[in-house]
């Protein structure tokens, strides 16, 4: 989410299982999101700061300029929480990023 970052607007996925016993390091300023392909999961993460709702938001799961590949077949098994359906476009983000 950093406008002058070489990597800004695009994405990168990892697989992190029981098995890989994988831990995966998101900075600041790096937007996140994640798919559980298990019927159940544990997910846990550390903040650089306390809960602030007044600063969260978030960015469409299924933009359509982010294309984010998801690793499942069907799209619309996906569950999402009401928040994440309403989140806004990457685009919508960025404009107010200006």
């Amino acid at each position: 989410l950093r406008l002058k970052s070489k990597s800004f607007g695009k994405w990168y996925g990892v697989n992190l299982s029981s098995k890989n016993r994988l831990q995966f390091y998101i900075p600041e300023n790096f937007a996140h999101g994640f798919l559980v392909l298990s019927d159940e999961a544990e997910f846990v993460y550390k903040c650089t700061n306390f809960y602030d709702k007044e600063s969260e938001s978030g960015i469409l799961w299924n933009d359509p300029d982010l294309k984010i590949n998801w690793p499942i077949k069907n799209l619309d098994e996906i569950i999402l929480s009401d928040k994440d359906k309403i989140h806004q476009t990457f685009l919508r983000f960025k404009n107010k990023l200006y």
